[in-house]
Order: structure tokens, then C-alpha cells, then sequence
């Protein structure tokens, strides 16, 4: 069912949906990538890695650790976040690519903004990642549409500063089905092709916390996208609402629990601040799942009892 088309009323039947084609540009399986904030207001980790060298040493620590794609941001999204002017933005983020540019990883640049877009893909990087799904910025869809590189597109209602007061739906995976549909469908007609396309659900952008646990409940229903989904829970409040965890810093146990349902998706890309943890727990999910979706990464290997690899 191609979201732009589903009825208001429509309910599927059966949401565990197994198909949805692989990305031609990004390696098969379920992929982790490494949240690298290069902000002083991030909610999470905000100003560990504002400087260029304490981002480009985590970045190398998440791909030792066995990220495959590492998600470079110097715009803080958090809720009431204020907009950064897009030169402010590369400042951040530009040294950050040119020092991890070629350590082994892909490089993804979260941002909003074309200039950014496309000075990032001029210095190698291999990903972008709009959380305005392409509606920020009207330059950015045809700016897109003159490269090859896969293009990642979040649903959210609003901007940061509004978003909150935007989290009423009739049928939130539905919805954001539809919704998300019609951001595909924009960045098709601007020339993306929809090989190219991943999407992302928001989670914590315009929903609730009850929204985001029946997101995650439904999350299967995102394959009738037919793109790749990126699953990005980690250390989001929701899970601090549900643990009583305060601190978004020591919610990584419950962002684990959060993100394995990513892998019910073929090709998920699991986003995470903490890579090890992630690692290890998908590696169990293999071992436990031998026939399921397999991570092929650099430093994710099939599920076998008898591999120790550690790379």
C-alpha cells in the first residue's frame, strides 16, 4: 500500500511487514550508526564534543567499537531548540567530517540546511540526514536531486520550537505513515529517486510518550514505505518517562530495549550514542534469530557461536 493512497480509516490487518527493498548504496542488514553531536546544546551529551578533536576521537571510538556510519550534527533538534544559521552549523560540523573522512566508517550529516547539505557532500560525506524530512529548506530536494547519495527523511510536525503542541493524531502509526509518504513522494518528484530514501519515524518529534511506545508497537507497518526506516529512540525522554531515569546520559539500557524493534524491519538502521552496547545486543539478537536479517558491517558479524571476531 503506497502511504499517500491509505484511507483515513484504513487499518492493516497484519503490520509485520518483511519486505521492503535494500538501499543499492548502503551495505545490506541492520546497520548501527553513531550519534556524533558536535553541539553545546544537545540534550544528550550537550558540549562533550563541541571541539573538532574531542568529536573526531569519539567518532573514531564509535567505529572501533563497530559503528558503520557515524551521524554528524552541529544543530541542536532537542525541543525548543533555536535555529543555528547554516554557516554557524558548518563551522561545527565541516572540521568533523574532514577529520574522519576516510577512518573507515560512512559519514552522515544531520542537517536542515542545503549550503550545509552540500558542503558536507563536496568534503565526502556519504549520507544526509533532514529531520524536516526536505520542508525546511526549498533549496535542499532539487540540490539533492543532482547527487546519488541516500538521503534520510524524519517525520516531525512543526520545527523544535513547535512541535510539542502538534502531537495529536487519529491513528499515530498511520498518520505518520501517510505523512511520512508524502515527504517520499515530494522528494520523487525533485528527481530523489526512492532507492535513495530512507525514512525515519520521529520519535519524541511532535509525539508523546504513549505515542512513541505505540509507534514502537507498530513500527513493522513503516516497510509499506518501501524504503530502508532508521530507528533513532536513544536516550529520547519517552524512556526516561517509562524508567524514571532523569539523566538522558544513563538511559542506554532502555534505549536497547527501544531500538530492537528496528530489527523486525529488514535493513534498519540503528541510531545510538551508545555503540558497544548496541553491538553487543544485536549480536545476541542474531544468535537468537540465525535466519533473521543479518548486520554485514565492518565489525558486525554473522550470528555463529563459533566467531570471536571483535572487529
Amino acid at each position: 500500500v503506497a502511504a499517500p493512497d491509505i484511507p483515513a480509516d484504513w487499518r492493516p490487518e497484519r503490520e509485520r511487514v518483511t519486505g521492503g527493498p535494500p538501499d543499492a548504496t548502503l551495505p545490506p542488514g541492520a546497520l548501527v550508526m553513531g550519534i556524533l553531536n558536535a553541539t553545546p546544546d544537545s540534550f544528550s551529551n550537550g558540549g562533550q564534543h563541541a571541539q573538532a578533536d574531542d568529536a573526531i576521537a569519539a567518532g573514531r571510538r564509535m567505529l572501533a567499537a563497530g559503528a558503520t556510519i557515524l551521524d554528524i550534527g552541529g544543530e541542536s533538534t532537542r525541543p525548543g531548540a533555536q535555529p543555528l544559521p547554516p554557516g554557524e552549523e558548518w563551522r561545527r560540523v565541516g572540521p568533523v567530517i574532514a577529520g574522519l573522512r576516510g577512518a573507515g566508517g560512512l559519514i552522515s550529516v544531520d542537517t536542515r540546511h542545503a549550503e550545509v547539505m552540500a558542503r558536507a557532500l563536496e568534503a565526502g560525506a556519504d549520507v544526509i540526514n533532514d529531520v524536516s524530512a526536505l520542508a525546511h529548506d526549498p533549496d535542499a530536494a532539487p540540490m539533492l536531486a543532482r547527487h546519488t547519495t541516500p538521503v534520510i527523511l524524519m517525520h516531525m510536525r512543526g520545527t523544535p520550537e513547535t512541535m510539542n503542541a502538534l502531537a495529536v493524531y487519529d491513528d499515530v502509526a498511520v498518520d505518520v505513515v501517510r505523512e511520512l509518504g508524502a515527504r517520499v513522494a515530494i522528494a520523487e518528484d525533485a528527481g530523489i529517486a526512492r532507492d535513495r530514501i530512507l525514512v525515519d519515524p520521529g520519535f519524541g518529534f511532535a509525539k508523546d510518550a504513549a505515542q512513541n511506545i505505540t509507534l514502537l508497537r507498530r513500527l513493522p507497518i513503516l516497510a509499506n514505505l518501501g524504503c530502508r526506516v532508521l530507528v533513532g529512540t536513544s536516550r529520547k525522554r519517552f524512556i526516561g518517562q517509562i524508567t524514571g531515569v532523569a539523566r538522558a546520559d544513563d538511559r542506554d539500557p532502555g534505549t536497547l530495549a527501544a531500538t530492537l524493534p528496528g530489527l523486525d524491519l529488514p535493513g534498519a538502521l540503528l541510531r545510538v550514542h551508545a555503540v558497544e552496547p548496541m553491538i553487543q545486543a544485536l549480536r545476541v539478537w542474531q544468535a537468537l534469530h540465525p535466519s533473521g536479517r543479518q548486520a554485514t558491517k565492518q565489525g558486525v558479524s554473522p550470528p555463529s557461536l563459533q566467531d570471536r571476531s571483535t572487529s
